[in-house]
């Protein structure tokens, strides 16, 4: 896996990895950007919820699991020092739909964190990561939620 990036003035930059997809990134004015693009650091927790999430839904979907829809609500606290990395990230799963079981909400949840995302396993190494679920009925009734202990 490779990809590439190329300076366009100031610091945005446009990138394309392997997929040949291309994506802006640019950072706030305050550091010298011009605020035209997602920053790295975002793009980081997006990947996170991108890749945990197309887990969840993978897994729910071969336990035969119905849903109506699936937010990720990805909060990061970073270092005040520099590097800045993350130290802290909750990721929240927001399942919408009636009849959802809690069960293998959990157990996708625990699946994807421990076993299948990549990205989280190499955040995990620098950040401490919590994982979270709430599940709305299909006219957005909060039905259970839980912060998940996953042993991590």
């Amino acid at each position: 896996m490779k990809a590439y990036l190329k300076n366009t003035g100031g610091l945005t930059f446009i990138a394309k990895g392997d997929s040949n997809h291309y994506l802006v990134l640019d950072t706030v004015p305050a550091v010298g950007g011009s605020d035209a693009a997602s920053q790295p650091m975002e793009l980081m927790l997006i990947s996170l919820g991108g890749c945990t999430g197309m887990d969840v839904v993978s897994i729910l979907k071969k336990k035969r699991v119905n849903f109506d829809s699936l937010e990720i609500n990805v909060n990061g606290e970073r270092s005040a020092e520099h590097p800045k990395v993350f130290n802290r990230i909750e990721v929240e799963f927001v399942v919408r739909g009636d009849n959802v079981p809690p069960n293998a909400v959990e157990r996708s949840i625990f699946l994807s964190a421990t076993r299948y995302c990549p990205a989280s396993a190499m955040l995990r190494k620098a950040a401490k990561i919590e994982y979270k679920y709430k599940i709305l009925n299909r006219i957005g009734k909060e039905i259970t939620s839980k912060v998940l202990d996953l042993g991590l």
